[in-house]
């Protein structure tokens, strides 16, 4: 009997819902950082076996939208609890767990398996964590509660047999050799967002989109051009650094590990434009993929 399913991680901003989805697929598909907002959509990693087809989703971080790209990003986080057969509700032990609770009344309202992953338990100590666990039975009865630390791995074994017992018997959804539901330009265009988030501070990686304008491949290496997109003349003068040399850094890291993620030599041109308040143009959003089925 073959079984398939779709595991859903969903929970606040920054709680390491990126992290974890890295570790059950066992690839490197979304990108993870120190910043909250790191990840923008609903990004599915695909896990097969003979006897089963598991498809993760990792989202946005869960907040208040404040402009409408959050409104999307909001809506692809979401969208996660309508298909979902199990979900994975990520929290940590040091984020107050009443913020957004109108969030947390949906994921109540769920009729599918709930595992609450209580993440970062090494920051923690025995009382403080067991107060949590009765805390968080108290917000979400029906839920199982599993500390675990997504940087060392602890607990994400359990997590995975789990999930393995909870999935329904299915057909897989999915070729049986596909690894996730993104094409290629996708990661590209994380992978250099994703340097742009470790290398500058305050407003410019949020302000920041990349589009992948060509994308040329044969058996030994890689063309890629890529544009990305600030809404301020002022954020394009401080991306690109003085000579170029700012921007020149972040190419360079992003290269690498896009030869790592492809396996092939890889051609980098980058550009910088302006793209004024595109994070709350309905039309650019659509564009840029920001529009959840």
């Amino acid at each position: 009997m073959h079984k398939a399913g779709f595991v859903n991680i969903v929970g606040n901003p920054n709680v390491g819902k990126s992290t974890l989805m890295n570790l059950l697929v066992g690839e490197r598909l979304s990108i993870a950082t120190f910043k909250a907002q790191t990840t923008r959509h609903r990004i599915m990693g695909i896990v097969n076996t003979e006897e089963s087809q598991i498809v993760f989703s990792d989202t946005p971080g869960v907040l208040k939208p404040l402009y409408k790209l959050q409104e999307s990003m909001l809506a692809f986080s979401e969208s996660a609890l309508v298909d979902a057969d199990v979900l994975l509700y990520m929290t940590d032990v040091v984020e107050n767990t009443v913020k957004n609770d109108g969030f947390l009344d949906k994921v109540a309202r769920l009729d599918v398996p709930v595992l609450v992953l209580i993440n970062k338990i090494d920051l923690s100590d025995q009382e403080s964590l067991e107060k949590m666990v009765t805390s968080w039975h108290g917000l979400l009865p029906s839920a199982e509660i599993i500390p675990i630390c997504a940087r060392t791995g602890f607990g994400v074994d359990y997590v995975r047999k789990r999930i393995n017992e909870l999935i329904p018997p299915s057909p897989p959804y999915f070729d049986k050799d596909q690894l996730t539901d993104k094409p290629a330009r996708f990661f590209v265009s994380e992978i250099i967002r994703e340097k742009i988030l470790l290398n500058y501070e305050k407003e410019i990686p949020y302000s920041v989109e990349v589009v992948i304008e060509q994308f040329k491949e044969n058996r030994n290496r890689i063309l890629i051009s890529a544009v990305i997109y600030v809404e301020r003349e002022s954020q394009k003068a401080i991306l690109i650094g003085h000579e170029g040399s700012a921007m020149k850094h972040v190419a360079t890291q992003a290269r690498k590990d896009l030869e790592k993620f492809f396996g092939k030599r890889i051609f980098l041109e980058v550009f910088v434009k302006v793209d004024k308040n595109w994070r709350s143009s309905d039309r650019e959003l659509t564009n840029f993929g920001y529009n959840p089925q």
